[in-house]
């Protein structure tokens, strides 16, 4: 087939004038990124291979080769793994195939330039970072299995535009060719090579060499020397996992974790061991400092890198994990599974189950032992994790009670950023308490302004303050701790133990009650005297069992139909306007303002709530006029004023 000129998709474009125009840290990232491609391609093939030999052509020697040329100023990257057929090499190279692009383009525009690196690797565009250094870049590469003449040519120079035709290539594999711009011809040093091979790509499993220049003595000529080239093999191929934690560095484990993370920092926690018994692996995981960016992203990969006998099946094997730890980062080795499994059949494989057990109770285990001895530390990764985390509790409800001892709080007893955890509130509550109680909101600051507070902060018990959007369906899942029960401050009715006063109210305010009922029907569930109020005249609040507000809109942005529950309308009995009201009411209980105020309070409950109200203009306009009643000019002519 004839050369063609396609066009790159518009995200492509993008995305190549942040990689040329923005990206000035880190360049010698790009060949991190080939290397770790190529790695891929080889265990693709590998993988493919158990069940079609054909695909390895007489060849089993995998490796990946770097090729320098100064007279041309290229550097080549070159594998021997699944390769590219011409429609893949258009797909792939031409087009990001993720939902996900703008959203990434997006963060990728907002960090600063050293921490795009590590985003770029996570989101798996690393093959776009070749034009941080390159002016053009051509891919040869050919399908295993298909004969030569089915090559591919691919090549662009960052134009917005890319060819491609069909070539010969005697061997399977790919080779992605660089041409470096003169300020990247740097990399073609074997000095800066070997560093960066070494810094990024050390614990690659499969060799990474290069011809490399040595002086050996002469054997006929005693004191002379003589140059040859001898293929090197620049990685220390070390399978870290498969030794003993007595023979691993601290700096191994975390060169290996950055080598997997893309991260450019330290993990949190290393948590290597070997599982022996009815079931046999090894594993080697990471607990990050900070959640992984691309886990913003729909398409981010969650799981470790699992291995079967050393052979790489899957790069990310999220069956081995829960959804709340996607996080972890690391591999797993097993001896007892089959290679050719597949997602699948480890869904249903009974040994992937207990490997799954057993990993998810060792990751526990590690945040327990963290919280309790750096706490500190422990309280950073929580601020980043936390809110994955307590998916836990959610969605497994057998782990619940580990998961809550590892939750942290913001409350109202501390100051902003200090936490206090399950078993500190309980230990900590006053004599009688029954509940512990939470407020949910949108930020520290709103939780402590709000109304729902009042008769807590007069009484002095703690309330913990929740943060995240889906803190109430997860409190709610997990209903007790150690005997005590959660209990929102902004649902349900509250007793905090002034029975005697509240029966007097009810007597006092039993009628206009009544009115305030029959007047708001159709926009509230119930009206009653509040417990929880000091200072607000009003509050609306959720029944026992139902979701709090911001737990609603959540629902409503995720695009579920969330039917309109009526709420509870509260009154504060010693608040002056419930007792204006109620002289009103005895003087005359047919006053017709009564109905008025009665939407007045609705509505200004709805404000405390965080919502406008439900007409604007007419809660305006009946403010003022109230307003002016309390200024004596309500209906009134020049110089007279109203009773």
């Amino acid at each position: 087939m004839a050369q063609e000129t396609m066009q790159f998709r518009t995200e492509v474009k993008q995305l190549l004038d942040l990689m040329i125009h923005s990206l000035y840290s880190h360049k010698e990232v790009f060949l991190r990124e080939l290397i770790s491609n190529a790695s891929d391609a080889i265990d693709k093939l590998r993988y493919e291979a158990l069940t079609r030999e054909d695909l390895l052509e007489g060849e089993a020697d995998y490796r990946i080769r770097l090729i320098p040329n100064r007279a041309a100023g290229t550097l080549t990257v070159r594998d021997n793994g699944i390769g590219m057929s011409r429609e893949e090499a258009v797909e792939e190279l031409g087009t990001i195939a993720h939902s996900g692009t703008k959203e990434f383009l997006a963060a990728l525009r907002e960090k600063k330039p050293e921490e795009r690196s590590e985003l770029i690797g996570q989101f798996g565009v690393g093959f776009y970072s070749s034009f941080m250094v390159a002016d053009r870049v051509t891919v040869l590469s050919r399908r295993a299995g298909e004969p030569p003449e089915r090559g591919v040519r691919w090549e662009s120079s960052a134009d917005g535009s890319f060819t491609v035709e069909d070539v010969e290539k005697p061997a399977r594999g790919t080779d992605v060719i660089l041409h470096l711009t003169e300020e990247g011809r740097k990399f073609l040093e074997e000095w800066e090579i070997r560093r960066i091979v070494k810094a990024y790509s050390d614990f690659i499993e499969h060799p990474v060499v290069m011809d490399v220049e040595k002086k050996k003595e002469s054997e006929l000529q005693k004191g002379e020397t003589y140059t040859v080239t001898e293929e090197e093999t620049l990685n220390s191929r070390k399978a870290i996992w498969l030794k003993k934690k007595s023979e691993v560095s601290e700096e191994e484990y975390a060169d290996f974790y950055r080598h997997l993370s893309h991260d450019t920092g330290a993990p949190a926690r290393v948590i290597h061991y070997r599982a022996e018994g009815a079931t046999e692996f090894r594993a080697l995981l990471y607990i990050p400092e900070h959640l992984p960016l691309g886990i913003l992203f729909k398409e981010f990969e969650a799981g470790p890198m699992l291995y079967v006998k050393r052979v790489q099946i899957m790069p990310h094997c999220p069956e081995l994990l829960p959804p709340y730890l996607r996080f972890v980062r690391g591999v797993v080795d097993s001896a007892d599974l089959p290679l050719n499994i597949s997602r699948e059949m480890l869904q249903h494989n009974r040994q992937a189950e207990v490997m799954k057990r057993n990993i998810t109770k060792k990751i526990l285990d590690a945040l327990a032992g963290m919280k309790r001895e750096e706490y500190e530390k422990y309280a950073r990764v929580f601020r980043e994790l936390g809110r994955v985390l307590k998916e836990g509790i959610y969605v497994e409800p057998s782990r619940r009670e580990a998961l809550a001892d590892l939750m942290l709080y913001e409350s109202t007893a501390r100051g902003a950023g200090e936490y206090t955890d399950l078993e500190g509130y309980v230990r900590n509550m006053k004599e009688g308490q029954k509940d512990i109680y939470y407020i949910t909101a949108a930020s520290r600051e709103e939780a402590l302004r709000s109304p729902y507070l009042e008769s807590f902060s007069a009484g002095g018990y703690e309330v913990l303050v929740m943060l995240d959007e889906i803190d109430d369906i997860i409190t709610s899942a997990l209903g007790q701790y150690k005997g005590k029960t959660f209990r929102s401050v902004l649902k349900g009715e509250l007793d905090l133990g002034e029975k005697e006063k509240k029966e007097e109210a009810a007597r006092t305010y039993g009628k206009l009650v009544a009115l305030l009922k029959e007047t708001l029907s159709d926009r509230v569930k119930d009206v009653r005297l509040s417990g929880r109020l000091t200072d607000s005249a009003c509050c609306l609040v959720s029944g026992e069992g139902e979701l709090d507000p911001a737990t609603l809109s959540l629902l409503k942005a995720m695009g579920q139909q969330v039917p309109e529950e009526k709420r509870i309308l509260e009154i504060n009995p010693d608040h002056p306007l419930l007792r204006a009201m109620q002289a009103r009411f005895e003087k005359n209980s047919a006053d017709p303002a009564l109905k008025e105020y009665a939407g007045l309070l609705y509505e200004q409950a709805l404000v405390l709530a965080g919502r406008l109200p439900g007409d604007p203009a007419a809660f305006v306009k009946a403010m003022a006029a109230l307003m002016a009643e309390a200024l004596g000019t309500r209906g009134a002519g020049a110089g007279e004023t109203r009773d």
